[in-house]
């Protein structure tokens, strides 16, 4: 029997397995700020590994959950790139294939009690069943995978982060890091509904800004107040406005406050902004202009800051990241199931991955759908095809030339 042959049938042996782990760690509050949860996660990824022999380290992260580096295979001698030599040096060549993916979600503490794992019809239900800690699990399967059977033309990591719905605020100098030294990368986010994986992604920024005005009674002293909310409110438009669908271009103030009393000229307010962009160089652009109308005073007297919270780099196909997406989907076809590349408005670390120049597909997890919502779903019986084709593509990747 041929090592693909050992590898994808053990795996179609692995679904309730795959199912056991993914109960463990979506029946576990994990939201991006609360760092324990996110560690348990993380614990539970680590055990399942060592079960399977399979060595991990723990790179530990002051505020946010840690990130978890699994390897597969031998890693490169000290001095290689894989401890980070220069980028000039002929033995420097990237070496590991990376299978990437965050523990983190997008929901508060208390969730699991309101809505844990559950499975009704072949679908799976709970907070972050796809996104995604289905692709965890994947990942993890893989490894044990290749652990078991050998087969691979270079040593495997799986790097488990904390902090992707976020923006990686910890995570990106770990994850920028790994990229340097991989000569591929997997990310596992969720499958589209349609069955594809994603090739495009956007960029994304998003940026705070307070204005401070005047407080003054509304009826006695009406002229002595300057309306920091009245200014918000010009900021808005003027940031609205700078959304351009035909370029890719989109704004968004998500959310607002201020104010002390309904009868009293608001000293303060507040927004945050969600800027998305498909072009590198329209972020300076548009943050430019972002930033001229953070500055410009509409209401005469307010002040107003900016402050950058979180930020993602777009994901856009390069000729050799179209190679590993055609083999990939040649890899889909011979487990069975089809697949085709598309492009979406939302960010992944995946952004970070390219953008240092590393060839890279994304959301090659399980299929789910309605992400960041309580109808989060997950499509079980897509598990274990999804895992084979990974494999798949893994082993031939000296066929394309990665």
């Amino acid at each position: 029997m041929s090592t693909e042959a050992q590898i994808t049938a053990w795996i179609a042996s692995q679904q309730q397995a795959m199912i056991d782990l993914l109960r463990q760690t979506v029946d576990i509050d994990s939201g991006s700020y609360n760092k324990g949860g996110i560690d348990a996660v993380g614990a539970a990824i680590e055990g399942f590994l060592a079960s399977q022999g399979i060595p991990t380290e723990r790179l530990a992260q002051a505020k946010h959950g840690d990130c978890i580096r699994a390897m597969v295979g031998a890693e490169p001698a000290a001095g290689s790139a894989a401890r980070g030599a220069t980028e000039d040096s002929p033995t420097n060549a990237p070496t590991n294939i990376v299978l990437m993916g965050h523990r983190d979600t997008v929901f508060p503490d208390g969730e699991v009690n309101r809505r844990p794992f559950t499975i009704k019809d072949g679908i799976a239900y709970g907070p972050g069943v796809a996104d995604m800690k289905a692709g965890l699990v994947m990942n993890a399967f893989v490894l044990a995978a290749f652990a078991k059977f050998g087969g691979a033309p270079a040593p495997l990591v799986g790097l488990f982060t904390g902090d992707e719905e976020i923006g990686s605020p910890e995570g990106r100098p770990v994850i920028e890091a790994e990229a340097r030294r991989a000569r591929v990368v997997f990310n596992s986010e969720p499958g589209r509904v349609s069955g594809n994986v994603v090739t495009g992604r956007k960029g994304g920024v998003f940026s705070a800004f307070r204005i401070t005005g005047k407080a003054a009674h509304s009826g006695g002293n009406f002229i002595e107040g300057i309306s920091a909310i009245e200014e918000l409110a010009r900021k808005v438009q003027a940031i609205h406005a700078l959304t351009d669908l035909e370029r890719g271009i989109t704004l968004n103030v998500g959310l607002v406050s201020g104010g002390q009393s309904v009868n009293t000229v608001a000293p303060w307010a507040e927004g945050q902004i969600d800027l998305r962009y498909i072009h590198p160089e329209d972020r300076d652009e548009i943050m430019g202009k972002i930033e001229a109308i953070i500055a410009k005073s509409f209401v005469p007297g307010t002040k107003a800051e900016l402050t950058i919270k979180g930020e993602f780099l777009p994901l856009n196909q390069t000729p050799v990241a179209k190679r590993l997406f055609e083999l990939y989907v040649q890899s889909a076809a011979e487990t069975g199931f089809k697949t085709d590349g598309e492009f979406t408005g939302g960010c992944a670390d995946s952004g970070f991955t390219a953008g240092v120049g590393a060839p890279t597909i994304c959301a090659v997890g399980p299929v789910g759908g309605k992400a960041h919502s309580p109808d989060e779903f997950l499509l079980i019986d897509s598990l274990v095809p999804r895992a084979q084709a990974m494999a798949r593509a893994i082993l031939k990747l000296e066929t394309v030339g990665l």
